[in-house]
């Protein structure tokens, strides 16, 4: 998937070879630690710029059709596709 940030879904995720799970399989009510963005730059970028960076706690709050997070006691919203890109471990 294109956006404006560049490549996200895929292609994103080839260059990510571990064993970390996509956010987008995360159940709801789950915490979990970002281990890496497998996004292009510039969306890595703007994920850490609104707290989404690598071992930062987050809470799973929905996975219907936008993912909802908490994430340093801000609410935010992902498309699946780029939670897809955010890979995390349990917390």
């Amino acid at each position: 998937m294109k956006s404006e940030y560049g490549t996200v879904g895929a292609e994103a995720l080839a260059s990510c070879a571990n064993a970390f799970c996509p956010l987008n399989q995360v159940k709801a009510g789950v915490a979990v630690r970002i281990k890496q963005l497998c996004a292009s730059p510039a969306l890595a970028g703007r994920l850490r710029e609104i707290g989404f960076c690598e071992d930062q706690v987050i809470r799973l709050l929905t996975a219907h059709s936008n993912i909802i997070c908490l994430v340093c006691n801000a609410r935010l919203a992902l498309s699946p596709q780029v939670a897809q890109s955010i890979l995390v471990e349990p917390a």
